[in-house]
């Protein structure tokens, strides 16, 4: 018999401790193993933590623990799921942000392996049945047929059996012993045939990063280069250094619009030895990958932040594209940022980080400034190519205004019609979707909100809903106000399919596509949106941040940012940040080829540090400005910040369990931290519970998580409240 530690699937404090079962069948379990349990009175999903034999009798075990003990329902498993690097690197996770180990667990695996009773019903392998020919057939004893298909089938070594149309002769000669079955596991990605590129020359700049990275002692690196420096090609050659010496390779971007990119930069140089891991492949598609890197048959991993989780061996270099982008941090539990966790596990294996961006985030960078990270930079374009000039349209000016259409500048207008008439082609950035940002009465003042959020509902005009891009409620719009009844409803703002709609009616011959969250529903569409743009069947694309990072197009000539102060105007301290990083990377796909470049950025604010900065392409001027803000307010990177949130069903309950929060913390951390709170959070009720939050500043990190671990523990009992604590928060 086996003495079984089990985490159940269940996510809560509470439960966030093994429950002990017992096993006395056949089966292979242990550690790593997947077992349904019956867990009070249902049955779910548990994961074996620890596994021993025992010589002992249930009843004296019950007696040595003190409590019934129960019997396992099956095992789940043939192997244990997690190896021990990633179940360490669990532990150092779930200590680090205080979360939940089950969770942890559940964020690593994909959902056909996962610790939830939905898995039991996730797609698991699929097989392939292929033909391959038994030498020495006797061939007199075939009929002319048969021998057809029994050559065909031997001169082509194996083929699918799907292939040969002539199902009976093939079950004929299957039974005859002249041809065998062969099963295979089947991939259900389909990933296209590239034909290998050449390697292309490498500048000197180029050159010195790379040996610079590969010779140096140092393990984490930041990489510093503008927009067109060639970042992809040093990453490439870095990973073809690593392979030659048998090492793996994570390679991560940080959305899914960069994936069909990156991953075809890739495929194009390693061929079968990369894999691909995203959010929008199949569960399907991702356990096939996911199996495929476990059985050691992929070397390189392409993939978005869950990637790092990926089950390879011997890792050789971590490598984070776009470091600076706000997805690589995980908004709902456990909370982790690829960047912390790829530096956690890259000690586990000896490995290096590369950290890359044309606009590192303020945090590295500091990092990079006291020699914690090793800075390398490529301060100029490949080929020595110029950036793009680059001109601010001053929006409260009437004389820039287009008569035509208020959306465009007179400048921006004339430079669209050139790039048309010069059969180039043009990007234009809005980053807000829809058609109206909002809807009201013009007689009463009543707005069009989300009944759950309390958000003004965007309109989409395609589709004739209004949505919240919070919650993602939608509803149909109506032609009358629902308080007052009238017709007159005005649409407010706009995004990226208004910006479509007038390029038609300006530009009707145009060819104009948009790529946006809503667009890109359909796995596919982002990666036949770009391919169609780089294959010049559009003139015009039009799109949210999704087309500001990382693309290459060599046609574009021409960046538009339509609206450059919809950032600055969000209540966060990162707000000048993301403005000057959005436009710095926008500006940057111009220009990439000899055609040059230019770039328009339209705004209210031409006088703003981030814009200004961000036009000049000058990200040392505006990190020391940036920098100095920070100082001032305290905040990252002169400080750590958590934040702490309180949600349940009762509002009072809400608010009082948050000040007597506040008051423990208070005492407890005294002038060691500052605390800011409670905060009622923007979105104060989500339809199911209200929500309240405080905020935590410090530099002692060890005091403050001792601190916040005997506070969950505390709460953890209070089963009426949901206590979520998020460290290193990119907004609160």
């Amino acid at each position: 018999m086996k003495i079984l530690e089990i985490l159940t699937e269940y996510d809560s404090r509470s439960l966030n401790r093994p429950f002990t079962y017992l096993y006395d069948k056949e089966k292979t379990v242990d550690k790593g193993f997947r077992v349904l349990i019956t867990f009070n009175n249902r049955q779910i999903v548990g994961y074996v933590l620890s596994c021993q034999q025992t010589d002992k009798t249930i009843e004296e075990l019950e007696e040595l623990y003190g409590f019934k003990l129960h019997f396992i329902d099956d095992v789940l498993d043939c192997e244990a799921l997690l190896k021990d690097d990633l179940l360490s690197l669990a532990d150092e996770i779930s200590n680090y942000y205080l979360s939940n180990k089950i969770k942890v667990l559940q964020t690593m695996l994909p959902p056909s392996l996962n610790i939830k009773k939905s898995s039991l019903s996730a797609p698991k392998i699929a097989y392939e049945k292929y033909l391959i020919a038994q030498p020495e057939v006797d061939t007199s004893q075939l009929t002319p047929k048969q021998l057809e298909i029994y050559n065909y089938i031997k001169n082509c070594q194996e083929i699918l059996k799907s292939e040969i149309k002539s199902k009976s002769v093939v079950e004929k000669l299957i039974d005859m012993g002249a041809i065998k079955v062969l099963q295979k596991e089947k991939r259900r990605l389909k990933v296209r045939n590239y034909d290998i590129d050449v390697k292309v020359d490498l500048n000197e700049d180029q050159r010195k990063v790379i040996d610079e990275f590969i010779y140096s002692s140092d393990n984490i690196f930041l990489l510093q280069g503008v927009t067109g420096s060639g970042k992809t090609e040093v990453y490439l050659t870095i990973c073809e250094s690593y392979l030659k010496v048998g090492k793996t390779v994570l390679m991560l971007v940080p959305e899914i619009a960069l994936t069909p990119m990156m991953s075809e930069y890739f495929l194009k140089r390693f061929s079968s030895q990369v894999a691909i891991l995203h959010s929008e492949l199949t569960p399907a598609q991702k356990y096939d990958e996911y199996r495929r890197i476990a059985r050691g048959e992929a070397k390189i991993v392409v993939g978005v932040r869950s990637a790092i989780f990926a089950p390879l061996d011997n890792i050789g270099v971590i490598i984070l594209d776009e470091e600076h982008v706000e997805s690589y941090k995980q908004d709902t539990p456990p909370f982790y940022h690829a960047r912390d966790v790829a530096i956690m596990r890259a000690k586990q294996h000896n490995a290096k980080v590369l950290l890359g961006s044309a606009t590192p985030c303020l945090e590295s960078k500091a990092r990079a400034q006291k020699g914690v990270y090793h800075l390398l930079r490529l301060d100029k374009r490949i080929n020595e190519l110029p950036l793009p000039s680059t001109t601010i349209v001053d929006l409260s000016n009437f004389e820039n205004i287009d008569r035509e259409s208020y959306l465009f500048s007179l400048t921006l207008r004339r430079a669209l019609e050139k790039v048309l008439a010069n059969d180039e082609q043009a990007i234009l950035l809005i980053n807000r979707r829809g058609f109206s940002s909002s809807v009201s009465c013009r007689n009463c003042g009543h707005i069009f909100r989300c009944p759950t959020c309390g958000v003004p509902l965007t309109y989409h005009r395609e589709e004739n809903l209004l949505k919240c891009h919070h919650c993602d409620y939608m509803e149909v719009m109506r032609d009358t106000c629902p308080e007052c009844g009238s017709k007159y409803l005005m649409k407010t703002g706009y995004g990226t399919e208004r910006i479509v709609d007038e390029l038609h009616r300006l530009y009707p011959s145009a060819r104009v596509l948009r790529l946006d969250s809503d667009t890109a529903k359909a796995r596919t569409m982002i990666g036949k949106t770009l391919e169609k743009f780089a294959n010049k069947e559009a003139d015009i694309l039009v799109g949210t941040q999704m087309i500001a990072k990382g693309h290459n197009f060599k046609d574009v000539t021409l960046v538009g940012v339509v609206s450059a102060d919809a950032g600055l105007s969000s209540p966060s301290y990162r707000s000048s940040e993301r403005t000057f990083q959005l436009i710095t990377q926008a500006v940057g796909r111009s220009g990439r080829e000899k055609l040059g470049g230019q770039a328009i950025i339209q705004t209210y604010n031409p006088s703003n540090y981030a814009i200004t900065f961000a036009a000049r392409q000058d990200y040392d001027l505006f990190y020391k400005k940036e920098m100095a803000m920070r100082k001032l307010q305290f905040f990252p990177p002169y400080s750590y910040l958590v934040s702490l949130s309180i949600s349940a069903k009762n509002e009072d309950l809400c608010i009082e369990t948050i000040y007597t929060v506040t008051d423990i913390l208070n005492k407890s951390l005294g002038d060691k931290a500052i605390i800011l709170g409670p905060i009622t959070p923007y979105i104060p009720y989500d339809g199911k519970k209200y929500k309240r939050s405080i905020l935590i500043k410090y530099r002692d990190q060890k005091e403050v998580h001792e601190v916040l671990s005997s506070l969950l523990k505390t709460l953890s009992n209070k089963t009426q409240i949901n206590i979520l604590v998020n460290f290193d928060p990119y907004d609160f």
